[in-house]
């Protein structure tokens, strides 16, 4: 065993003896699929917390040659598939985290040198018998290997885009590397699997990219690989039930990142702090500071504020994800922006719908903690002072209902374009922001003849606060947009719901610029 060549099982073997282990080995069998097919390059990219390291540890455990890993995964998940036995222990790996050459080196061309030197020096020194034509260059070497003894190798590469989050790189040092990389990988026979891992989907420049034989999974198109970016809900549910945690608490704070038939992924850090300590917080900032997210909020991009001051109310906003060029620093629109957070986990994206949206309150406190440093002072006024107009609205102060909406609305007219019911509901949904402690908030929710704009449904650990529907109008009337929630049937949408509902009515004069709101109780059940 070696440093970069068969490492230790360790890493693994802390791995699955942690208090916490979700067993994620399944996604072994996706890849001996593609193992010695045209299908063996994969790189997967996803945010720092969501196990990249630990599967990178697990990969190097499974094939590599130089140790039986079965004692380590046959009570696994992987030891029943039927070619368990076929690819286990069976290739030579190659782990690299490329952060260690990065920061020990003066330039790219120097880090490709010192990782030449080092894979070379370990793969010489075990095939010593082999007649080398550059024992200087990983590439060469491999390929004696391969022509010498029919071994094959598994390439594992762990923060592959390290270069690409750093601002001071420039496009030459991107193509150098890039080139390196695919000249070591792109159609080589030494080749059996090339896995890449990292935060950023793999740099694009001129034309095409360097690594175009990659297969990609990402955060805005993780395909099969979905259930394998975080934990699942059935996996947190069994862990809630072991810990004596609220499940529902648990979703609140860490669900959100949902992808094309898995509807609940959740952030795994935060979730294993969270029922170790019995507390629920926020360990993003852990390992991620809010710097950054306050560097990309407050690019001046037309309609970046706009866009983030929508999510911040709980709205989704639609983005073109197609134009972001996989780095920190080249951005074109808002959207470039938008798509960097979706990798770097603060956001979350609707493949089907094309759009973006925060994905949950530990990262939703994030954004806050952001905009304050930032000075968006009307914004986090609203904020603090929505606690107290969601008493108002438990008390049914119809006119301090529509007097906070109004000051809401007067505070972040320079941000929001407020023209509609959709800018309305952004507002309203901002004005309420505290009612997120208390209840499950849906907006657009289908219920009897139509869909209700707002839906507060009590948590559980609330079973006292009444359940709130809020229907929006635009230059119509408050009690209009209650008789509407009755005629329409919206309360069919609490057909399991027994206590008061408010039937909130709120309406916008676009000529005399006020707010009203009409509020009557409601008892079901």
């Amino acid at each position: 065993m070696g440093r970069f060549l068969n490492v230790t099982t360790k890493g693994f073997r802390e791995s699955i003896q942690s208090e916490i282990y979700v067993d994620k080995t399944k996604m072994i069998a996706l890849l001996n699929q593609v193992i010695d097919t045209e299908q063996k390059y994969v790189c997967v990219s996803r945010p720092r917390r969501f196990g990249k390291s630990m599967t990178i540890k697990m990969l190097s455990a499974y094939y590599h040659s130089e140790t039986d890993s079965d004692p380590l995964f046959r009570n696994l998940k992987i030891a029943a598939d039927p070619f368990y036995d076929k690819y286990r222990n069976h290739y030579e790996v190659v782990l690299i985290n490329m952060q260690d050459f990065y920061h020990k080196a003066i330039d790219i061309r120097q880090m490709i040198q010192n990782m030449n030197i080092r894979i070379c020096h370990e793969l010489t020194k075990k095939f010593s018998d082999v007649a080398y034509t550059d024992p200087a260059d990983a590439a060469e070497t491999m390929y004696d290997i391969f022509l010498s003894t029919d071994r094959t190798f598994i390439i594992l590469i762990d923060e592959w885009d390290c270069i690409f989050r750093e601002s001071d790189i420039s496009e030459k040092d991107w193509q150098l590397y890039l080139d390196f990389l695919r000249g070591w990988f792109k159609d080589k026979p030494y080749i059996s699997l090339a896995y890449l891992t990292g935060i950023l989907p793999i740099k694009k420049y001129g034309t095409h990219s360097a690594l175009n034989m990659f297969t990609e999974y990402s955060m805005t198109s993780p395909k099969r690989m979905a259930s394998y970016m975080g934990f699942t809900e059935t996996e947190v549910a069994a862990l809630c039930e072991r810990y004596d945690m609220n499940f529902e608490e648990v979703n609140a704070w860490y669900d959100g990142y949902s992808f094309e038939g898995i509807s609940s992924i959740y952030s795994p850090k935060s979730v294993v702090e969270c029922l170790t300590n019995h507390v629920f917080d926020n360990y993003w900032n852990q390992t991620e500071t809010f710097e950054a997210l306050k560097i990309y909020i407050q690019m001046n991009y037309d309609g970046l504020k706009d866009k983030v001051v929508q999510m911040i109310s709980g709205s989704r906003v639609e983005i073109n994800t197609g134009s972001f060029t996989n780095d920190m620093k080249t951005f074109h629109t808002a959207d470039d922006v938008l798509t960097l957070l979706i990798h770097l986990g603060y956001l979350a994206y609707d493949f089907s719908k094309k759009e973006v949206y925060i994905p949950n309150k530990e990262v939703s406190n994030e954004f806050l903690n952001a905009v304050r440093i930032i000075g968006w002072n009307e914004l986090i006024s609203a904020v603090n002072e929505s606690e107290q107009l969601l008493r108002r609205l438990w008390e049914c102060d119809e006119a301090a209902v529509a007097s906070g909406i109004e000051k809401a609305h007067q505070e972040n007219a320079s941000i929001l374009q407020y023209h509609d019911e959709n800018a309305l509901s952004c507002i309203v949904s901002l004005a309420f922001y505290s009612a997120r402690e208390y209840y499950t908030v849906v907006r657009e929710m289908p219920a009897g003849k139509g869909y209700a704009d707002l839906l507060f449904l009590p948590k559980h650990k609330y079973p006292d606060k009444p359940a709130v529907i809020i229907e929006l109008k635009w230059n119509h009337t408050a009690q209009g947009a209650v008789w509407q929630i009755k005629n329409r049937n919206y309360l069919d949408a609490f057909h399991n719901y027994k206590g008061t509902i408010l039937l909130t009515g709120i309406n916008y004069d676009k000529k005399t610029k006020k707010h009203s709101c009409r509020i009557e109780p409601f008892a079901l059940g």
